[in-house]
């Protein structure tokens, strides 16, 4: 999942280890975040989003995001397109 987390995280004048601190995750867990190797539980990405005062979704991009929801893949959905099931 794509995010702003570094952009936001220098805005704010504080390291990764900070960050951490007010989130209770490690300096790790941030670091992989940022760099995009993990991704967030809710929770998680909600106490970040309100670190920084931005809406949840302005803090990680889900539409910039190579993955698909669940629901997407459950109904077929590629790219934004609806398969058609009888092909």
């Amino acid at each position: 999942m794509k995010n702003r987390m570094k952009e936001l995280r220098e805005k704010l004048g504080i390291t990764q280890e900070q960050l951490g601190q007010l989130v209770g995750a490690s300096r790790q867990a941030i670091h992989a975040l940022e760099t995009e190797k993990n991704e967030p539980s809710i929770w998680l990405a909600y106490d970040i989003a309100q670190v920084f005062k931005e809406p949840i979704e302005h803090v990680f991009l889900f539409e910039d995001s190579e993955r698909k929801s669940r629901s997407d893949l459950s109904r077929g959905v590629k790219n934004g397109v609806e398969r058609d099931k009888d092909l």
